[in-house]
């Protein structure tokens, strides 16, 4: 079995999907948008919800490459953009995330 990076490493989109993508991540607030793609409730943490992204990203992929009626490049942009954020913040220590405390300097 594959881990995380190694199954958004291995994936092959268009460059101006993914360049689209890396600008909206930039915005990216897992609050904010993860609810729309999950579905309302408590949000799961980064490993898992990466996994349903990837399989949703799968969906909208099939979609485009088959040339599908139905498909939303908005919704696809929305998936990706959640991916890159997702995959953002495995990668960052919890403590760059929230931080939970103020550290100061010990009085001399």
């Amino acid at each position: 079995m594959k881990d995380i990076h190694s199954l958004l490493a291995a994936r092959r989109r268009p460059r101006l999907l993914l360049r689209a993508a890396r600008i909206g991540a930039r915005d990216y607030r897992r609050g904010a948008h993860l609810p729309r793609l999950l579905g309302y409730g408590q949000l799961p943490a980064t490993a898992p919800a990466l996994l349903r992204l990837l399989e949703i990203e799968d969906e909208y992929d099939s979609q485009r490459r088959a040339g599908d009626a139905g498909y939303s490049l908005v919704r696809h942009l929305d998936v990706l953009i959640a991916l890159i954020g997702e995959a953002e913040l495995l990668q960052t220590p919890p403590e760059a995330v929230a931080p939970t405390t103020c550290k100061r300097a010990a009085p001399v």
